[in-house]
């Protein structure tokens, strides 16, 4: 079964950028993709650009709204994911528990809906 890891931390939380600590930090994303391969679970991730970049677009009674920003104010943002194949919910526990910024940030896991099994 497919899961999505969701990646999230607030503004300002984790090492700074451009520090010593986002390098050694850097090193350990490097590590996690790697073992995610390794043992044969990634699908695919990618990190986010940040939060301040996103535009976010919605359709109501025909008329089209574009605004920039987030689409919900939070204290965590959205910044990255990862899509692992494992065996069930458990494994998916075992894998968030090992990324690089849970410590200070959160991941959220979210089974991934196939839909084309419910085609009919």
């Amino acid at each position: 079964m497919q899961y999505m890891l969701l990646l999230a931390s607030a503004p300002g939380d984790g090492p700074a950028p451009g520090s010593p600590e986002e390098a050694a930090e850097m090193g350990e994303w490097f590590a996690y993709d790697e073992m995610l391969k390794s043992a044969g679970v990634y699908v695919s991730g990618e990190a986010l650009h940040p939060y301040e970049t996103a535009t976010t677009v919605r359709v109501r009674e025909g008329k089209t709204a574009v605004t920039d920003g987030p689409y919900a104010e939070t204290k965590e943002y959205l910044g990255g994911y990862y899509v692992i194949d494992v065996d069930d919910l458990d494994a998916a526990i075992s894998y968030a528990e090992k990324v690089p910024n849970v410590g200070y940030g959160s991941v959220e896991i979210r089974a991934v809906l196939d839909v084309s099994a419910m085609a009919g």
